[in-house]
C-alpha cells in the first residue's frame, strides 16, 4: 500500500468514525445510554455491529468518544472563559437541543453506581468548577460584590448553567434558558449592601 492510500484510508476510516459518534449521539438522545445499544448505532450507519466493533471495542468507548466530541464543540481554542463567552455558550447551546438532550440524558444516568461515564463527569465538573472559579477571579478578583469568593461562587454559577438546562428542555416554551442565564449573570454583580 502506498502512502497516498494509507492516508486515504486513515482519513476515511476518521470520517466514519465521526460518523458513528453522530449516530451514537442520536442514539441516546432518543434512547438513553442504557437504552442505546450499538446494534441500533451500527444499522443507523449501515454497518453490522461486529463492524461497528472495528471501530470501537465496546459500547464504553463509543460513550466516551461521544463525550469528548461533544466536549471539543465547547471548547474555547486559545483564549480563557469569560463571563460573557459563558453568556454566548449558553446562547448556542439553545440552537442544538439533541446534543443537550444527549448530555443531559447521560449526566443524569451517570449518577448511578457502576455506570461508564461517572468518572468523566466527576472529573469534568472538577475541572469545570476550577475553570468557572478563574473567570470569576479574573472579573471580580478575590471577593464578588455579594461577598462570596470565586471558589464558593464556582458551583452555584455551574448550577444555575444545568438546571436551566433541565429546565428548558422540558419545557422551552416557557424557559429562556439564555435570558434567565444572563439574569442570573447580573445577580453575581450585585453587591447586597448597596442601597442602590
Amino acid at each position: 500500500m502506498s502512502y497516498g492510500d494509507a492516508m486515504n484510508a486513515r482519513v476515511r476510516s476518521e470520517e466514519r468514525r465521526a460518523e458513528i459518534v453522530r449516530a451514537a449521539l442520536e442514539v441516546i438522545a432518543e434512547r438513553g445510554y442504557r437504552g442505546a445499544s450499538l446494534a441500533a448505532v451500527a444499522e443507523r450507519v449501515g454497518l453490522t455491529q461486529q463492524g461497528l466493533l472495528h471501530y470501537f471495542p465496546t459500547k464504553d468507548a463509543l460513550l466516551v468518544a461521544v463525550l469528548q466530541e461533544r466536549d471539543q464543540w465547547d471548547a474555547v481554542p486559545n483564549t480563557r472563559w469569560r463571563i460573557d463567552l459563558l453568556a454566548s455558550l449558553v446562547e448556542y447551546n439553545a440552537m442544538r437541543p439533541g446534543i443537550i438532550q444527549t448530555f443531559s440524558a447521560l449526566l443524569g444516568e451517570s449518577v448511578t453506581e457502576g455506570h461508564p461515564a461517572r468518572a468523566y463527569f466527576t472529573e469534568r465538573y472538577a475541572d469545570v468548577r476550577a475553570s468557572m472559579a478563574e473567570v470569576l477571579r479574573a472579573e471580580y478578583g478575590d471577593r464578588l460584590p455579594n461577598g462570596l469568593t470565586p471558589e464558593r461562587t464556582a458551583p452555584l454559577l455551574v448550577a444555575v448553567m444545568d438546571g436551566l438546562q433541565y429546565q428548558w428542555l422540558l419545557d422551552p416554551e416557557s424557559v429562556d434558558m439564555p435570558g434567565a442565564f444572563r439574569d442570573f449573570l447580573g445577580l453575581l454583580g450585585e453587591n447586597p449592601t448597596d442601597p442602590a
